[in-house]
């Protein structure tokens, strides 16, 4: 062969260490992202007669709520990565 290689059906499509280092990008733009939609539930609950949730609680929540939608995002570009690689 001239260098190059066919695609194994086993091997996995991204290397581990390129899902964590995809991950670790991810995680503040992500983390940001649920931190405006908890301030802008907030606001929507507050208008039903709901307490209002301060930007900072909204800021401290996203960070354990940021994680799942990291893994979410990450196995969502990880796919669309797969696909281009094929």
């Amino acid at each position: 062969m001239s260098g190059t290689r066919s695609p194994s059906k086993t091997a996995p499509a991204i290397d581990p260490r390129r899902i964590w280092w995809l991950r670790l990008w991810i995680w503040p733009f992500a983390t940001g992202a649920v931190a405006i939609n908890l301030f802008l539930l907030g606001l929507i609950l507050h208008s039903a007669g709901f307490a209002n949730i301060a930007p900072v609680s909204a800021l401290v929540w996203s960070l354990p709520l940021g994680l799942p939608a990291t893994w979410a995002a990450s196995r969502w570009i990880g796919g669309l990565i797969a696909e281009a690689e094929r």
